[in-house]
């Protein structure tokens, strides 16, 4: 009897333990699928809904019809070759970073490398409005420079035209690229180069035979994931396209809706999802170029990563590097700081100078109700999505429950996703939810479309983390006795804290920087930074957008700096 009661327990206890765990996989699929596969399934409705969202009207093929004209022919060309045009030598540039930093014994590499990756936590509005301050063909402040310094009247520099695009996305495409590829760079063996050193080929040749060649499966990922992101790239064509006439799918998107009267939603929706086809496409190429593509360059045989020696020639690579520091960040937060202090844009006189810009911004409920939005949205939308995507990454990798690939698939389908589009598809999904459900106009719309962008990076970096852990950990601590609950509280969850709170800074970073999705969602009451540094700077008010991005910037070092802290500590514990 007492057997026959211990196995029924166990066996209570085996389905409970099952019912428990189909009740969470159901739950966080249902969650998945309401973050992505909701508003996925929206665009294809809105594509096919003639009226706006939460109007009645009819089902029909207008808003395709609406999209294949030749206008919209150029507007797709644009993107493609504008996306391409910044990615060939944005790769180039990384590349020759990469090398400098990892293969090389370039003075303070360690220091240069946090300063070339800075670019990339900088959200690109701020950036995008100091260089139209920069590069503005009438007072830009570099314009201005080059004046006094030749006494022409000419303007060299006029950011509002192709080139002005292709520079601006370069800063964030450069360091996003350097930080895909560097550690490649490290973790090559480096006799493999040795050997064609010996065998006399020159450095150039050895570097463009057997570096690149070995590096080619990274550097093909790397560039078509830049390629992506230039498609999706919104910052950049607003401010610098639009007044050129520069149309690309994104600017379309948001034109059709803010700029058109009546907004064209059932268009917008049509090409957003016509974006989603091309870029699932993309992403394909990827996986096929990919596929089966693993050149070894990390053998068993211990080695350390060769540095090469480059004598006097060191210093003009750490001018490179400090060169490209000065341009993507001290140039943009320099004309930040001086046009916070002066009363008019373009007119840099003593005379000028005044504190009112400081006092207004102080003075603005706008503004701290932006600030107060941005603080929430980012401490509770990091929180919430580092939480989904440590639980998915755990499935994924830890587990071998059925469902887990679906789980996996669903968690990354937003990264194919622009946040524009994505910001659409949540448009037309609360709007159409029960009125029992109030998402649409509030700040919990835009809780929930942070959320969805930032689950798949979530997912990547908790993934990478559980995979540094032997399964012996689990195992040891249940065999001593200790339940699944204290397994992960105790040693699990101890040794990937460092790797959460990384995530956690980034999708912090990704939030504060969102703007595509923000000025789809937002409503009065519920702005955020980035969509009242738009609305302040198509109201001419430069002035204020440079002391409200200064003092984005102060937060944008702080959060860098407890990342780098905490990657500091996690790899002294290693």
């Amino acid at each position: 009897m007492p057997l026959a009661a211990g196995l029924s327990a166990r066996l209570r206890l085996l389905q409970a333990t099952s019912a428990g765990r189909t009740a969470a996989l159901v739950l966080l699929v249902a969650i998945l699928a309401f973050l992505s596969v909701y508003p996925l399934s929206m665009l294809l409705y809105g594509s096919l809904h003639s009226t706006p969202p939460g109007v009645a009207g009819t089902f029909n093929l207008d808003g395709y019809q609406q999209v294949l004209t030749r206008q919209n022919l150029i507007t797709l060309l644009n993107t493609v070759g504008i996306s391409l045009a910044k990615t060939v030598p944005s790769l180039a540039i990384a590349v020759l970073l990469a090398w400098i930093l990892a293969r090389t014994d370039t003075p303070f590499r360690g220091a240069l490398e946090v300063l070339v990756t800075l670019p990339f936590f900088i959200p690109p509005i701020l950036t995008a409005m100091a260089w139209g301050m920069l590069g503005n063909p009438q007072v830009g402040l570099l314009n201005q420079l080059y004046q006094w310094l030749t006494g022409s009247s000419s303007s060299p520099i006029n950011v509002y035209s192709y080139g002005g695009v292709v520079w601006h996305m370069m800063q964030y495409s450069v360091p996003f690229l350097f930080l895909l590829i560097v550690d490649a760079f490290r973790a090559m063996d480096p006799s493999l180069e040795e050997a064609a050193r010996m065998c006399g080929a020159s450095r150039l040749r050895t570097f463009r035979t057997v570096t690149l060649q070995l590096m080619l499966p990274a550097l093909t990922g790397a560039a078509i994931l830049s390629f992506i992101r230039g498609i999706e790239n919104f910052e950049s064509p607003l401010f610098f396209g639009s007044p050129a006439g520069i149309k690309v799918i994104t600017t379309d998107i948001y034109d059709s809706i803010n700029q058109s009267s009546p907004p064209q939603y059932q268009y917008a929706t049509a090409v957003s999802f016509i974006i989603m086809a091309l870029l699932f496409l993309i992403v394909l190429l990827q996986w096929k170029l990919l596929r089966g593509r693993s050149f070894t360059t990390v053998s068993g045989k211990g080695y350390s990563p060769g540095v090469m020696k480059l004598g006097k020639w060191r210093w003009a690579t750490f001018g490179f590097c400090a060169l490209f520091f000065v341009v993507t960040v001290v140039l943009p937060i320099g004309q930040l700081l001086i046009g916070s202090f002066f009363k008019f844009f373009g007119f840099y006189q003593w005379d000028m100078l005044t504190l009112e810009h400081y006092q207004a911004v102080f003075g603005s409920s706008e503004f701290w109700r932006g600030f107060g939005n941005t603080m929430l949205l980012g401490l509770v939308g990091a929180t919430l999505t580092m939480v989904l995507g440590g639980a998915v990454a755990y499935i994924s990798v830890r587990t071998k429950w059925r469902g887990r690939l679906l789980i996996d698939a669903m968690a990354w389908l937003p990264w194919m996703m622009p946040g524009i589009v994505l910001g659409l598809g949540f448009l037309w999904g609360f709007a159409l939810l029960p009125h029992a459900i109030p998402i649409y106009g509030t700040i919990w719309a835009l809780l929930l479309a942070y959320i969805s962008l930032g689950t798949p990076l979530s997912v990547r970096v908790m993934s990478a983390a559980y995979s540094q852990l032997s399964y012996d950990i689990e195992e040891c601590s249940r065999v001593h006795g200790a339940s699944w609950l204290q397994t992960m509280r105790r040693i699990v969850i101890a040794l990937i804290w460092p790797s959460f709170v990384v995530g956690w800074v980034l999708v912090f970073f990704g939030i504060m920087r969102e703007l595509s999705a923000s000025v789809l969602l937002y409503s009065v009451g519920s702005e955020v930074l980035s969509v009242v540094l738009l609305k302040l700077w198509a109201n001419g008010n430069a002035e204020q957008v440079s002391v409200i991005g200064l003092m984005m910037m102060v937060l944008v070092l702080l959060f860098r700096w407890v990342q780098l802290k905490v990657i500091k500590a996690q790899i002294g514990t290693l």
